[in-house]
């Protein structure tokens, strides 16, 4: 199979003139009719509005002028998505257009300027409306996303009304479309699939940097999970459109990144190049593309150490080489839950939903299912929560299996500190993760009052590894999925997060022999309320 990246034709976002021309865009919606469209009046003219007025007014207005313009967000990024239609995605057996609806949204949680319109391919069938309305959207697209597309009337519609948008990507879809990114025309021979290797690019600059956003999309996209669709063409955005913040390049930035560390980091650097685990993560890290946390998170569980740990918190926890500063998320925003058995929830109470089941069994909680593909996907996951030794302290130690890249399966165990919130019901979590320190933020969102079942929510970063994420864990005392007499709650629990159920993974719950398990002596569990105790169900 061969590749050829073409050189991009003249700009399209420039009038004759030079000057930009603005972008359209609209809400979050389906295929319907596009509303009207109003521009607005630049807030500070451009000229004083009267002759008479001194000349510092004028250069105090053309201050603000400036002021004005260096505040301006970047401009709104329009994608464009066609699906088959009736076409099924592999997340579940949910619809393409359920789930790329699902993924505008998502998508507004990054930026409120990213605009995403779904359509599904029945266009050629329908209305002239409809293809109406499609073609408006084209008109200004960055970004035409096709999906599962094979109808051939859709293949030549799309073909024929594509040819000025500057990304095209298609997946599981006709050979016949065309696929571009940057203007550059990908040619391919791979059925369904946008690449398989890069081979004979030409005439492009920054050519290894195509590589690596070619290799990085197909490898997400293969995972088929909503974080990597979304991911996709966030990447896409940040290589072609405009810089995406939560992407910020991760790769050495040269000699100061170098300098950085071998000033202050030799010996970890020479101890790490020494080691086999610790050379092989480095290995397999430098394989994943930076901004992808499922490829680097993996690389990390799976060849762990102590020189890799000493390494990390070496050159990026206490020298920060490079150079990054990685923030919570704010959206989605989750609404703890309210009351518990029929009292408001406090503090106390809600730490002692954490605890669960720890007592009665050697655990809290064991994960049912994750939404976040990095982190929540392990298998036999166990949750110990407890109250410290010293006052006031409370801790939370994770449990879990990695099968290595290597094939093997073997244990990992991390510890956080918890600390409350304002509000009951939420916390704040740090823990020190192979030399690296993670912030999170938690909240629980829903443990039913039998406590046979429970929701928690957490957004994070990883401050110096520049890596910001947001998930949410079912949980159960033996790791199986609710009642279904619990589906309407559950689905209300998922809906606060903004998650849909086929977004979930399920954990691997079979083959979990030996856990190290246990927690330290003299820490205790519950202050208020105990998972066993079932006086309340009388009441």
């Amino acid at each position: 199979m061969s590749l050829v990246l073409e050189p991009p034709p003249p700009p399209l976002s420039k009038s004759k003139t030079g000057a930009p021309l603005k972008r359209c865009f609209t809400s979050i919606r389906t295929a319907l009719s596009p509303p009207n469209h109003r521009f607005r009046a630049s807030r500070f003219p451009l000229h004083p509005t009267s002759s008479s007025r001194p000349t510092v007014t004028v250069v105090l207005k053309t201050e603000k002028e400036k002021n004005a313009v260096t505040e301006q967000k970047d401009p709104p990024v329009r994608i464009v998505a066609v699906v088959g239609q009736g076409s099924v995605s592999p997340l579940k057996c949910t619809p393409w257009e359920e789930v790329m609806m699902h993924t505008a949204k998502r998508l507004k949680w990054v930026d409120e300027g990213y605009e995403m319109v779904v359509f599904p391919d029945n266009f050629h069938q329908s209305n002239d409306q409809t293809a109406m309305d499609l073609q408006k959207e084209l008109a200004c697209a960055d970004i035409l996303l096709v999906v599962a597309v094979t109808n051939q009337d859709s293949v030549k519609w799309i073909g024929t009304n594509s040819g000025n948008i500057p990304n095209v990507i298609c997946f599981e879809s006709d050979p016949g479309l065309v696929n571009k990114l940057g203007g550059s025309y990908v040619h391919s021979e791979m059925k369904g699939s946008i690449f398989d290797k890069l081979v004979g690019i030409s005439q492009l600059k920054k050519t290894d940097e195509t590589k690596e956003v070619v290799q990085t999309v197909l490898e997400a996209w293969d995972r088929c999970n909503s974080d990597d669709i979304r991911f996709c063409l966030l990447v896409i955005i940040n290589a072609y459109i405009q810089p995406v913040p939560v992407l910020k390049n991760l790769r050495s930035k040269g000699f100061s990144t170098l300098n950085c560390m071998v000033k202050n980091c030799g010996p970890q650097i020479l101890d790490c190049l020494m080691d086999p685990n610790c050379r092989k993560a480095l290995q397999c890290l430098n394989k994943c593309s930076p901004v992808d946390q499922v490829c680097n998170y993996r690389c990390i569980a799976s060849f762990e150490s102590p020189k890799l740990e000493a390494f990390s918190l070496c050159v990026l926890q206490k020298n920060n080489c490079l150079d990054l500063d990685a923030k919570i998320p704010e959206k989605p925003y989750v609404q703890p839950m309210l009351k518990f058995r029929g009292k408001d929830l406090c503090h106390e109470t809600a730490k002692d939903l954490f605890v669960g089941w720890l007592g009665s069994l050697d655990w809290s909680w064991r994960v049912v299912a994750g939404q976040n593909p990095a982190y929540d996907q392990f298998p036999c996951q166990y949750q110990l929560f407890y109250r410290g030794k010293a006052k006031g302290s409370f801790w939370y130690e994770p449990v879990f299996q990695v099968k290595t890249l290597e094939g093997e399966l073997v244990w990992r165990r991390r510890k956080y500190r918890v600390k409350r919130a304002n509000v009951p019901g939420t916390f704040y979590f740090s823990v020190l993760d192979n030399g690296v320190v993670s912030n999170e933020y938690w909240t629980i969102v829903d443990v039913s009052e039998d406590f046979s079942w429970g929701l928690f929510h957490y957004h994070g970063a990883a401050r110096v590894a520049g890596q910001s994420y947001t998930g949410a864990v079912l949980v159960s005392p033996d790791g199986t999925y609710p009642k279904q007499t619990q589906n309407n709650r559950l689905s209300s629990a998922l809906e606060k997060c903004g998650i849909k159920e086929w977004e979930l993974y399920t954990v691997d719950n079979c083959a979990c022999q030996d856990p190290p398990l246990g927690i330290p002596e003299g820490s205790s569990l519950h202050s208020m309320v105990d998972a066993k105790d079932q006086s309340w169900s009388s009441v």
